[in-house]
């Protein structure tokens, strides 16, 4: 599907905002439950109804044989690895800190496609990584000197976020044919989150989880405007091209920290502003090279 140039634009801001909320909403719910609780029960709300909306509502088929395995693997990296390990080190590090990391992914999907796929990097787009890159490093740095992590949570974001690059740079490169993004998005949530049910079964603990409304509000916010908001914008722009979506990762820590100033009083100061404009300056230039 083509998109003119406003439309991605569009689609690609509203995509930063709701994506970077997920690390806010991911420790409210955290307060409440655990790790592979809160996840499995989002994924599988989530998944759920996207699944009834496109098979019984919109009577889209269902996957053919061969789109299974390409459901499987892409949900084992986008849901299982990526979010199993994000949920997990959100235990350990802040909402800002959160909201930080998926600016990672452009690095690794340009990498990756340059080493594997002998894809081309322009000087432009070189540029444009490097002002991004610069612009979140220093709107970080107070909040890094601020906030709780540890190691641990550091090493388990970077994976995730690994994880992550791969299955947008595996999602691109498939071909899924006329299967509606619908029916993709609901099948990779509900198969990558059958992954996390058997850590969930081991690790279960029922004092430590609060069927409250917190819980709920946060599994809602979660499936409903991330997993199915969020996602959907995702999958548009990806299948555009997948480097030049990564791009607007770069957005998810700076409305990740606006959103974490308003919510949680984390602070925003010089640095900030500073990060915000080398970041807008860097996705100029990708977007007007597009």
């Amino acid at each position: 599907m083509i998109i003119n140039k406003t439309s991605y634009v569009l689609i690609g801001v509203s995509f930063a905002i709701l994506w970077s909320s997920a690390s806010v909403a991911t420790k409210w719910g955290l307060a409440a439950s655990q790790p592979f609780v809160l996840a499995i029960a989002r994924f599988a709300l989530g998944g759920s109804v996207m699944l009834c909306v496109s098979h019984f509502m919109l009577k889209h088929r269902l996957p053919a044989k061969h789109e299974w395995k390409q459901l499987l693997i892409y949900g084992v990296l986008n849901i299982g690895i990526y979010l199993g390990l994000y949920v997990l080190a959100m235990q350990h590090v802040s909402a800002g800190l959160g909201s930080l990391f998926p600016a990672v992914s452009p690095v690794f999907v340009s990498v990756i496609s340059a080493l594997f796929y002998r894809q081309k990097t322009s000087i432009t787009a070189v540029i444009s990584l490097l002002l991004c890159l610069l612009g979140i490093l220093v709107a970080a740095y107070p909040l890094l000197l601020k906030s709780y992590a540890s190691p641990l949570g550091l090493f388990l974001l970077l994976l995730s976020m690994l994880s992550y690059s791969v299955g947008s740079i595996y999602f691109s490169r498939k071909n899924w044919q006329n299967l509606h993004v619908l029916t993709i998005n609901g099948w990779q949530t509900v198969l990558g989150g059958l992954l996390l049910v058997p850590f969930m079964l081991v690790y279960y603990d029922s004092s430590l989880n609060h069927f409250n409304g917190t819980f709920f509000a946060s599994v809602s916010w979660l499936a409903f405007i991330v997993s199915i908001g969020a996602v959907q914008m995702w999958l548009y722009l990806i299948k555009q091209d997948a480097v030049k979506a990564s791009f607007w990762l770069f957005l998810c820590p700076i409305f990740g920290f606006l959103l974490a100033w308003i919510l949680m009083d984390e602070p925003i100061d010089g640095y900030t502003i500073f990060g915000i404009s080398s970041v807008i300056i860097g996705l100029y230039l990708v977007l007007k090279k597009r």
